[in-house]
């Protein structure tokens, strides 16, 4: 692999996010909308929220299944939305699953999803011992009609290894097959917690609290092939969500802990 490491940058503060966000988990742009989708993670309530770029909700919607640990956000190229829910602290889940929220419920108040189940084909005890706690997950993005999940690791000195797996696109239960790992550091700001790709598919861009990673120049589905980024952030906070708005360019979302994030960034790379 050949990689760069830039000097740390800065993002830029769109808006603050109000204070029923202050848990966002993921956040996607869509094609046939001007919003940004948001959504929170475990213990809030099953809503997805529209927001403008000066961090107002414009639209919210009520989707009819439990927010057992929803994580991350995607979109297909009809304008589907995709809720990853499948946090998974523990590791001892074992109703992991996407949800898809139809392009044309996006402008209603309520919508029902399709659910998508899938196991990791290499987990066979729940939880697993520690040396192997790799199947929490909170990164996720659509490709090809297929979805790319990245796990977030509990295993101590180990937390910024994420590894690889793949899923169809498509209503069913589902293996999710395992295509390659990546580390990202040994300490928690390593945790990887948001993933994207960039409209002409040639960009993959991960997320952590102390840097992005940009895949470039990739094989396939084998991201961590070919070219490596780094851009490590100036300062730190709990950033769980990521999405391109056009293939240079970046919103990042934060987690408001004490008196820092909660906010909307966005996010120039050359």
């Amino acid at each position: 692999m050949i990689f760069s490491c830039q000097h740390e940058k800065n993002e830029s503060v769109l808006s603050n996010l109000p204070n029923i966000l202050k848990e966002v988990s993921g956040n996607e742009v869509l094609k046939n909308s001007s919003l940004i989708w948001m959504i929170n993670d475990s213990g809030n309530s099953s809503d997805v929220y529209g927001v403008n770029r000066q961090g107002e909700i414009k639209k919210v919607i009520k989707i009819n299944a439990k927010n057992h640990d929803w994580e991350d956000l995607a979109s297909d190229e009809k304008g589907n939305l995709y809720i990853g829910d499948f946090g998974n602290n523990s590791n001892t889940r074992k109703n992991l699953r996407i949800l898809k929220v139809a392009s044309s419920d996006l402008s209603k108040n309520k919508a029902k999803v399709e659910i998508i189940e899938f196991k990791f084909e290499n987990q066979h005890d729940f939880p697993p011992k520690k040396s192997q706690l790799s199947f929490d997950a909170e990164a996720f993005f659509y490709f090809q009609k297929h979805f790319y999940i990245f796990t977030k690791s509990r295993i101590p000195d180990k937390f910024g290894e994420t590894l690889l797996y793949k899923i169809p696109a498509k209503k069913g239960k589902h293996k999710a097959i395992y295509i390659g790992k990546f580390f990202n550091g040994k300490e928690n700001a390593s945790w990887i917690t948001g993933a994207d790709i960039s409209d002409n598919g040639k960009t993959v861009a991960l997320l952590s609290q102390k840097n992005v990673l940009l895949f470039s120049d990739f094989i396939g589905d084998d991201f961590f092939s070919g070219t490596l980024k780094i851009i490590p952030f100036i300062k730190q906070t709990q950033k769980e969500g990521i999405c391109f708005t056009n293939n240079k360019t970046l919103l990042l979302t934060d987690e408001k802990y004490m008196f820092k994030g909660g906010n909307l960034y966005e996010f120039p790379i050359k």
